[in-house]
C-alpha cells in the first residue's frame, strides 16, 4: 500500500458517527445479510473481514487471518490500527461498544475515518453481533489489550484492559446464533474462495485462512503482488489463452480509481467479475456498463481503421466479449450499492471513469500490440457470424417444428394450468423415472420433460450448435423463453424449473450439465430464483405398517432409533432407493413431488458458478487440472452408487 493512500486524519472516537439505534436485525435478518441460509451464515464472516479490508485500503493493515474454530465459531484478526476505544462524543460510550451495539455506527460516514470503504452502511459489526450467540472483541492499541464481550447484541462484559501489547490490530471471535440460522456449519471452500478474491484485489495484502475443525488443520496464506493481473491468470488457468500477456488498465479521478485486467481465451463464454471497494457486485452496475461500452467501441474503431471491418459492419458487445476473462475493480468514497448485500453499483460517474480509461488505454494497447488486437477482433467477428448462423438455425427450427404455432416436443407431458406463476416443470433423467413422474404428478400444474442420453458439451459449442441439438432443443422449446441474448423471462412457461436426477454419478453429471447450460444461456432463470433441484430420499424405513423416508445417513439413523423406541430388538427394515426409476408413482409423489411434503433446493448463482467451474475442469481441453481434480476428489467417490 502506498503512503498516498493513507488517511492523514487521526482515527479516534470522534470519527465514529451514530445514525440510529440497533433494532429489528433479529426480527428481519434477511434485510441485512440477504438470508438466514448458508449464504447469510457466510456473509457474517465477510462483514467482519470487510472491516479489516477497509484498514488495508486505508494503508494500515498488511495481514488478515480468518480461522474456522471447532464448533464453527469464527475468528478474524488484523494488524490494522485497532477499532477506537476512546469515548465517542455523541453517546459518551467507548467507540468499541458503539461499533458493536449501534446500527449505522462506523468510521465510514464522515469521511475522516476512511476514504474508501467496503463496509459502506456501517452496520456490519453490529449486525454480526446481533446475530451471534456470543461475540468477543479484542483490540490491541495504545500498548494495551482491550476486551469486550456480547451475547445476541447485548453487553455481557464491559470494555476492560486484559493485558499489555506492542502490537496494534483487532481480533473478533463470534459464534453464529442457532436461533437465527438454518445451518451453522461453515464451508471452508466458500470462505477460501472469497479470501483468495480479497488477496487478489489488494496487491501485497497477505490473508491466511485456517480450518481447525479436523485433526489435520487446513491452512493457506495468499498474497499476490501482481493483484488483479494475477487474478485474471488464475481465472484462465484451465483455459487456452488467446494471448499470453494480460491487458492491464488503470486510472483515477479525484478520490475514485479503477483498474481492469483482461485476457481472452479460445472458449465461447464471457467471464466478467466486477468489484467495488473489494465487494463483488454480481449484478454489475455502472462500472461494468462503462467497461462494456468502451470495449465494443474500441474494437469496432480499431477494426474499421485497419480495414478488418468493412463498410458499416459492426461487431456487437456480446461478440466482443466472447471468450473474455475480465476483472474490474473500482474504489470510491461514496459507493452507492443497491441493498446491504451490495449486489449492484449505482454511481453514474464511475461509468464515465471506466469508459475513459478503457477507451484511451485499450486503444493505445491495440496500436502497440497489433497481433493481439487482430486475434481478439477476428474472434469477435467469428462470434458475429455464429450469431447470424444461430438466428438462421432458430428460424429453420421454427419452420420445421411449428414452434411459433405452439407445438411442444414429444418428450413433454404438459400441465393444464396456463398461468406460468402457478406452473412447474420437472426435468427428469431417463424414461422409467419420467414414467413414474407422469403417473404420480398433479397434472393440473406439474409438467414432466424426460431427458435421455448424453447431452451436448456446452463448453465447446456456440449457440447455433445448441439450437440444433436434439437433447437440449426440447428443453428450450418447453421453457419457451429462448436462449442467449434473446432470452425473455416474460415468455417463460413455468416459474419452477426443477431438476430431478438420481443421487449417483450419472445424476450429478446431468445436474452439472443442466446448471452449466442455464448459467451460460439462460442466466435470468437462476437470477430470478426459478431453478430448483429436487431432493429425492435415499432410504425407506419400514416398521410394521409405519413407513418413513430419510434424506441422509444421519436422518436414517435418527428415524431408525425413533421407530425402534425403547425396544432395540424391534426390526426396522431399511431399503436404499437405487434411483428415481425404481420408485413407483405413489412413492415418487409422496417423497419428491408433493408440494406439501417434498424438499426442493433453490439453485443460486453461486451454485451455478461452481457447477460451471467444475464443468470447465472436467470437460475442457486442459488435462492437468482434470487429473488434479480427480485425484483430490476420488476419496469422496467411495460412497457413491455407480
Amino acid at each position: 500500500m502506498s503512503d498516498e493512500t493513507k488517511v492523514t486524519q487521526e482515527y479516534g472516537g470522534s470519527q465514529i458517527q451514530v445514525l440510529e439505534g440497533l433494532e429489528a436485525v433479529r426480527k428481519r435478518p434477511g434485510m441485512y445479510i440477504g438470508s438466514t441460509s448458508a449464504s447469510g451464515l457466510h456473509h457474517l464472516v465477510y462483514e467482519i473481514v470487510d472491516n479489516s479490508i477497509d484498514e488495508a485500503l486505508a494503508g494500515y493493515c498488511k495481514h488478515i487471518t480468518v480461522t474456522i474454530n471447532p464448533g464453527n465459531s469464527i475468528t478474524v484478526t488484523d494488524d490494522g490500527r485497532g477499532i477506537p476505544v476512546d469515548i465517542q462524543p455523541q453517546t459518551g460510550k467507548p467507540a468499541l461498544e458503539v461499533v458493536f451495539t449501534v446500527l449505522h455506527a462506523g468510521g465510514k460516514f464522515g469521511g475522516g475515518g476512511y476514504k474508501v470503504s467496503g463496509g459502506l452502511h456501517g452496520v456490519g459489526a453490529s449486525v454480526v453481533n446481533a446475530l451471534s450467540e456470543w461475540l468477543t472483541a479484542r483490540v490491541h492499541k495504545n500498548g494495551n489489550i482491550y476486551e469486550m464481550k456480547f451475547a445476541r447484541g447485548h453487553i455481557t462484559q464491559e470494555m476492560k484492559i486484559v493485558g499489555k501489547t506492542e502490537k496494534t490490530g483487532t481480533e473478533v471471535t463470534f459464534q453464529p446464533d442457532p436461533e437465527m440460522f438454518d445451518t451453522l456449519v461453515y464451508d471452508y471452500e466458500i470462505l477460501h474462495e472469497r479470501m483468495r478474491e480479497e488477496a487478489f484485489l489488494n496487491a501485497g495484502l497477505s490473508i491466511t485462512i485456517t480450518d481447525n475443525r479436523q485433526a489435520d488443520d487446513i491452512s493457506e496464506t495468499m498474497c499476490y503482488d501482481g493483484g488483479i493481473k494475477e487474478f485474471a491468470v488464475w481465472c484462465n488457468r484451465n483455459k487456452n489463452a488467446l494471448h499470453n500477456d494480460i491487458i492491464y488498465m488503470h486510472g483515477m479521478k479525484g478520490d475514485a480509481s479503477a483498474e481492469i485486467a483482461i485476457q481472452y481465451n479460445d472458449g465461447y463464454n464471457e467471464f466478467l467479475l466486477s468489484f467495488a471497494n473489494d465487494v463483488r457486485t454480481p449484478e454489475g452496475g455502472m462500472h461494468e456498463t462503462g467497461f462494456k461500452t468502451a470495449l465494443t467501441r474500441v474494437l469496432n474503431a480499431y477494426g474499421q481503421k485497419n480495414g478488418i471491418i468493412k463498410g458499416d459492419d459492426k461487431v456487437s458487445g456480446e461478440d466482443c466479449r466472447e471468450g473474455i476473462t475480465a476483472i474490474i475493480s473500482v474504489k470510491l468514497t461514496d459507493a452507492q450499492f443497491e441493498g446491504q448485500t451490495k449486489a449492484k453499483l449505482g454511481n453514474a460517474y464511475i461509468r464515465t471513469l471506466v469508459d475513459q480509461i478503457v477507451n484511451e488505454q485499450l486503444s493505445v494497447y491495440f496500436e502497440e500490440h497489433p497481433q493481439t488486437a487482430k486475434a481478439i477482433l477476428e474472434k469477435a467477428m467469428m462470434a458475429n457470424r455464429a450469431r447470424e448462423a444461430a438466428r438462421k438455425a432458430r428460424e429453420s427450427i421454427r419452420r420445421k417444428t411449428g414452434l411459433e404455432s405452439g407445438q411442444m416436443p414429444d418428450k413433454l407431458q404438459d400441465c393444464n394450468e396456463r398461468d406460468a406463476s402457478l406452473c412447474e416443470i420437472y426435468i427428469v433423467e431417463g424414461d422409467s423415472a419420467a414414467g413414474s413422474a407422469i403417473q404420480g404428478r398433479d397434472s393440473r400444474f406439474q409438467a414432466i420433460l424426460a431427458m435421455w442420453g448424453k447431452m451436448l458439451n456446452v463448453e465447446k459449442a456456440r449457440a447455433d450448435k445448441i439450437y440444433g441439438n436434439d437433447k437440449l432443443y426440447p428443453l428450450i422449446v418447453a421453457l419457451g423463453a429462448g436462449i442467449g441474448e434473446e432470452f425473455d423471462i416474460e415468455k417463460l412457461r413455468y416459474h419452477k424449473v426443477i431438476i430431478m436426477s438420481d443421487a449417483d454419478v450419472d445424476g450429478a453429471h446431468i445436474r452439472t450439465l443442466l446448471l452449466t447450460f442455464f448459467f451460460r444461456y439462460m442466466r435470468p432463470l437462476i437470477e430470478n430464483g426459478y431453478v430448483y433441484s429436487a431432493v429425492p430420499p435415499l432410504y425407506k424405513l419400514t416398521r410394521g405398517k409405519t413407513v418413513r423416508v430419510a434424506y441422509s445417513d444421519e436422518q436414517r439413523d435418527e428415524i431408525s432409533a425413533e421407530l425402534r423406541g425403547d425396544n432395540p430388538n424391534t426390526k426396522v427394515l431399511i431399503n436404499r432407493f437405487k434411483g428415481l426409476g425404481e420408485m413407483d408413482a405413489h412413492e415418487l409423489w409422496e417423497t419428491t413431488m408433493d408440494p406439501e411434503k417434498r424438499t426442493l433446493r433453490r439453485i443460486t448463482l453461486e451454485d451455478a458458478r461452481r457447477a460451471d467451474a467444475i464443468f470447465t475442469v472436467l470437460m475442457g481441453e486442459q488435462v492437468e487440472p482434470r487429473k488434479e481434480w480427480i485425484e483430490k476428489n476420488a476419496k469422496y467417490a467411495v460412497n457413491i452408487d455407480i
